[in-house]
């Protein structure tokens, strides 16, 4: 563990302030599985409880001011030190334009509060990879802080609204909301090790997509609504690239550190990772886990009466450690098809679903993945906000459970399909406890409506609907322009004001 003392010795910049924002429409999975004949108890244990619907007057833009300007006012920021906001989403709405859509809706509420506006000097920038977005935004505002910030600084954002057609495999891990941080050279809430970070992609073809030419398909969203944004995805083929790429992010990382993935865990004060449902950290980390026990010595008792239980031989678990499948070339040379995707671990995964129910795996459970997890349940998926959601949850709830955090070893492992992903490590700073009391996630979560079947329904295919849900203390779209002239246009351009 000497790469990590040396890291501890050091002052990485890193995260001082979070804020959360979710709508108030709220579906109860409970209900939403009376209303379609799924299983709660199924559902509940592999998805959640429940998620977050915007309401007509909200989009991606308007959920990331909010959290935003949510930031400024909770940890009394002076807006005139920012000198980058990163917006990480893949909701966006305009094909040109980004983060400086939120940066104009803060800038004209702070102005009305009496406030300075943001600096002018303030880079804007947007960044695109399906769920991992959020992470890269992250990243670019950490350098900038360390280089060319020169003291001043950044904002990230993560807003996204995950829809999924209604009667589709992933309809009950929809969501929405968005998260802000605020970046400093000098973190007040952790810090964030680029230097030991671990990064991996490769192209997975149809690995959840969301092309152009799926809107001209008289098959896509069969509803008839307006505007929607549901992906094309492939749920097995989806899974065999999160666990292949979140494994492989995970071993760069644990190389840079110097340290055998054994030690990785048995250290690790916390493991966040990028949740699109609850069960798929779980099954990431199990998969983590079987590797890190291939890779010890043979003589290791429980990995080889783990493979025993699962009717896996040692040393084909041991050969897998190894493989560095090519998922999209055995697509296409399966047929192109569904079912020409492979597992490329088969022996790795069986393993992992019995070492899931391990006393010792539900040890590490308990004391690395506990907070934040229950309150991530009341979530749904949030796409790029999603990781660092439960980063927040995590660290408000320590704070009420008064768990001494101060210098605990974090690992934060983002994923985005298509696919890449990133494996981080942070570290708790010495004022945590100001910082995280400063979160507000509980109160974010308390303003929510439960919504009926009729009004889920009519609300998620974009037809009018009645809804006791007024704006409060946020941003909405108040209009959308409609003009169409040789000499001026502002079609389908929004304009958005803020609610008290």
């Amino acid at each position: 563990m000497n790469t990590a003392n040396d890291t501890a010795a050091r002052r990485n910049p890193g995260v001082s302030g979070m804020s959360l924002y979710v709508p108030q429409p709220r579906v109860s999975l409970r209900d939403w599985c009376e209303w379609t004949g799924n299983s709660w108890d199924k559902v509940q244990a592999v998805v959640g409880r429940s998620f977050r619907q915007p309401a007509p007057y909200e989009d991606a833009y308007t959920m990331a001011a909010t959290a935003v300007l949510r930031l400024i006012r909770n940890y009394n920021v002076d807006p005139r030190n920012i000198g980058q906001l990163a917006l990480g989403t893949e909701s966006s709405k305009d094909n040109s334009a980004g983060a400086v859509i939120v940066r104009g809706m803060v800038d004209r509420e702070l102005e009305r509060l009496g406030l300075p506006r943001l600096s002018r000097q303030l880079e804007v920038p947007e960044f695109k990879h399906a769920c991992l977005g959020g992470v890269y935004a992250l990243k670019s505002a950490l350098r900038y802080v360390a280089f060319d910030g020169q003291g001043r600084q950044a904002i990230v954002v993560c807003s996204d609204v995950a829809e999924y057609e209604r009667g589709s495999s992933g309809e009950q891990t929809q969501g929405a909301g968005a998260v802000a941080m605020l970046v400093e050279a000098e973190p007040k809430l952790f810090e964030v090790d680029l230097a030991h970070a671990g990064s991996a992609s490769d192209y997975r073809g149809p690995d959840f997509r969301k092309p152009f030419a799926r809107h001209f398909h008289e098959e896509y969203g069969r509803q008839h609504r307006r505007l929607h944004d549901f992906p094309i995805f492939s749920g097995k083929y989806s899974t065999f690239a999160y666990l292949d790429e979140v494994g492989q992010a995970t071993d760069a990382m644990i190389e840079r550190l110097g340290v055998s993935d054994i030690d990785f865990l048995n250290h690790a004060n916390g493991l966040f990772f990028h949740r699109p449902y609850h069960m798929m950290p779980l099954q990431a980390l199990a998969f983590i886990y079987a590797r890190a026990l291939a890779r010890a010595p043979q003589s290791n008792a429980e990995f080889q009466a783990l493979c025993e239980q699962a009717g896996v031989a040692p040393e084909g678990v041991i050969a897998e450690c190894r493989n560095n499948p090519d998922l999209f070339g055995e697509f296409v040379r399966g047929g192109s098809h569904a079912e020409a995707a492979q597992e490329p671990h088969p022996l790795t995964t069986k393993l992992s679903g019995v070492a899931r129910k391990s006393p010792a795996f539900q040890q590490l459970l308990a004391t690395r993945v506990n907070l934040g997890t229950d309150w991530a349940m009341e979530l749904g998926n949030l796409y790029t906000a999603a990781l660092p959601a439960w980063i927040a949850a995590g660290f408000e709830q320590a704070l009420e459970n008064n768990v001494d955090w101060t210098g605990a070893r974090l690992y934060a492992i983002g994923y985005g399909s298509g696919d890449a992903a990133e494996a981080i490590p942070l570290r708790v700073a010495p004022a945590w406890r100001e910082a995280a009391a400063k979160i507000g996630f509980r109160e974010a979560l308390a303003a929510s409506a439960d919504l009926t079947r009729e009004q889920y329904e009519a609300l998620h295919d974009g037809h009018r609907i009645e809804l006791d849900v007024p704006p409060r203390n946020q941003f909405v779209i108040a209009r959308t322009g409609d003009t169409y002239e040789a000499t001026f246009q502002d079609l389908g351009v929004d304009y958005y004001d803020f609610v008290q």
